[in-house]
């Protein structure tokens, strides 16, 4: 990236209602006075990095709002906080804004506000469309909720609309998956990422594998719930672009392609991590911690590594294999990684034109494994 290249900005709002018991990232119950200080530290952190000019002047492409869930916080709050990121960076014209929310989160007061504050997107932690799926995994609420809030944006002003699922799940058949993924089609969302489950090591799910309350994840079924999920959205016109996404023509997300194409973005939030300048850097994964850093107005950082010329060709290509359209081979391609990448393409992973290099359907099964390889 050059200094002139425009950046991404992402917030991480670390509250929920309740936690998933699938969920292994960094978050808060929702609490009111947490949540007030949080505030506080945030908009400090923003006023810190203002003033660095971390930026270097770029312009903010997107602006992502992420979780936990941010519309656990109070809408006006969320308008308020994308004011003063506003005014702090300058924003593209054309900047894409989204907010995560749960279904149940928002109503449609709550989202007229967001959009009338500048919010351009909105994606909802649907899951499943069967609500025998949400027991054990933890989630609340219900079905009926995410065709709720999808009219309710619409009405607000959204056109943008994500829909995140998850496949997989203990119990869930292909069958099921597949009415899950037609009823999601009827809704008509601009953007759907479908993302198999996993289990994260220390969840509550993890735990009630190992002692049986609910079933193992069955790879064979996972992969056959892929392919349906493949055939199910491109034959409805969704371009599938990344592993897990799928999009109408003109709706791909302009933030996450940053991730995937080796952009440069700014994370805010406890545990958000940054890439800027050729550095990656992260912040505390602590609540209390954070507040008190930035009460003594210093940055929450707790790890930053500049990337040699190679690392961050690795990273390229790693992230790059994501998308369905893969990587240029000029662009990644060392004598270092030579050997390990014909394996791949020996092996049925990779393939290659010889000016482009992408995972074939058996390489995205195992995206991880070919990571790991290339690492």
């Amino acid at each position: 990236m050059t200094p002139t290249s425009n950046i991404g900005l992402y917030v991480h709002i670390p509250f929920c209602q309740h936690r998933c018991h699938f969920c292994a990232f960094y978050l808060e119950i929702a609490h009111a006075d947490r949540m007030a200080r949080f505030y506080s530290a945030l908009t400090n952190e923003i006023r810190i990095l203002g003033e660095s000019d971390r930026l270097d002047g770029r312009m903010l492409q997107s602006i992502y709002f992420g979780g936990g869930t941010p519309t656990a916080l109070p809408p006006h709050q969320l308008a308020s906080l994308l004011k003063l990121i506003r005014t702090t960076w300058p924003t593209t014209p054309t900047a894409e804004i989204t907010v995560e929310a749960h279904p149940s989160s928002v109503t449609r007061e709550d989202l007229t506000i967001l959009a009338e504050a500048g919010f351009t997107r909105v994606s909802f932690g649907a899951e499943s469309m069967r609500e025998q799926d949400f027991v054990p995994i933890g989630r609340h609420g219900r079905v009926r909720d995410t065709a709720t809030a999808v009219r309710a944006s619409r009405e607000a002003g959204f056109v943008n609309i994500n829909l995140d699922l998850m496949y997989g799940l203990p119990g869930q058949s292909l069958q099921a998956w597949q009415r899950t993924l037609e009823l999601i089609l009827a809704l008509d969302p601009s953007h759907i990422s479908c993302y198999a489950l996993t289990i994260e090591e220390g969840t509550k799910l993890a735990q009630d594998i190992v002692q049986q309350r609910v079933p193992s994840v069955d790879d064979g079924l996972q992969v056959e719930m892929e392919s349906a999920t493949e055939q199910l959205l491109t034959q409805a016109g969704l371009v599938h672009y990344e592993i897990s996404n799928y999009a109408k023509p003109a709706w791909r997300c302009r933030h996450n392609l940053l991730y995937w194409t080796n952009g440069e973005y700014l994370g805010l939030g406890p545990s958000a991590q940054s890439y800027v300048n050729g550095a990656r850097f992260g912040n505390v994964a602590n609540l209390d911690q954070y507040v008190a850093s930035l009460h003594e107005n210093r940055l929450p950082i707790t790890d930053c590594t500049t990337l040699s010329h190679s690392e961050r060709e690795r990273d390229a290509l790693v992230f790059g294999l994501r998308l369905v359209r893969g990587v240029p081979l000029h662009a990644i391609r060392s004598a270092e990684r030579d050997s390990e990448i014909d394996h791949l393409i020996a092996s049925g992973l990779l393939h290659t034109d010889l000016e482009r290099l992408w995972l074939t359907p058996l390489g995205r099964r195992y995206a991880d494994s070919v990571a790991e390889r290339l690492f």
